[in-house]
């Protein structure tokens, strides 16, 4: 059972990783990464179905709260993120925060940063590519 959950947590962050750019920040990076991880666990439970496993779907599977393995997601997505933030420059760094942290628009990052919205949007776009290849090594 813990291979199993490592392996999920693992392809998580994969498919994570892979989809990095997509995230928009309408939700919190941990709330993002649960719904990855609830759908793994249902196309795992569908493929079992398909296998003729007999696999049960009540509210007993579901997750109901914070367990061992939201603390394993978090400390690895906190570990990795801060090493990915901690190699980005101090303007991409700064762009990165407002925008995914805080919800910011680009013409908010530019008046906060005394910039131009272009300029923003590139250092975002350049952040989130050197997140991105960070987290693929």
């Amino acid at each position: 059972m813990k291979e199993d959950a490592e392996e999920l947590v693992q392809d998580t962050f994969i498919r994570a990783f892979g989809a990095l750019e997509s995230f928009r920040s309408d939700s919190s990076l941990r709330t993002w990464l649960f719904t990855i991880e609830r759908r793994l666990v249902i196309d795992r439970r569908r493929a079992s179905a398909r296998r003729g496993k007999d696999v049960e779907m009540d509210d007993a599977h579901a997750a109901s709260g914070y367990d061992a393995l939201d603390a394993m997601v978090a400390d690895e997505t906190s570990r990795r993120m801060a090493g990915a933030l901690g190699a980005l420059t101090k303007m991409q760094r700064e762009v990165f925060t407002l925008r995914v942290q805080e919800g910011r628009s680009y013409k908010d990052i530019a008046e906060v940063l005394g910039s131009t919205e272009g300029a923003a949007r590139v250092h975002y776009h350049n952040a989130m590519r050197a997140v991105k290849e960070f987290l693929d090594d």
